[in-house]
């Protein structure tokens, strides 16, 4: 079967090697690191930076090429695990909340959040 959006393998591997990363810089000095600077700002600046990227997304996907999305699409995911460190919630969890709704209805799945 045809993966119309390419490997998840791929991905899997890509998503685990940007975490390392975001931990190996985490104490980096932040004036040398951009992912030190947003964790030493904390969720509050990691917040911010995700809400902005995620706008550059969607107007991306409104209105610009396949490469511009992909390129936003990679500033929102790196940001989104950055906001992650930044509150301490570990990737795992994050799989299992995604886990969790495989199967379901989205719209089900909201309704069960209440």
């Amino acid at each position: 079967m045809h993966d119309p959006l390419g490997s998840a393998a791929f991905l899997g591997e890509v998503l685990g090697e940007l975490a390392k990363t975001i931990d190996a810089r985490a104490g980096a000095d932040p004036s040398s690191s951009w992912t030190a600077k947003l964790l030493m700002g904390g969720p509050a600046l990691t917040a911010k930076k995700l809400g902005e990227e995620g706008v550059e997304a969607a107007l991306a996907v409104a209105s610009q090429d396949d490469k511009a999305v992909a390129a936003e699409a990679a500033d929102l995911v790196y940001h989104l695990l950055v906001a992650l460190r930044s509150r301490g919630v570990p990737l795992d969890t994050l799989a299992k909340a995604l886990e969790a709704r495989q199967g379901k209805s989205g719209i089900d799945e909201k309704a069960s959040r209440g």
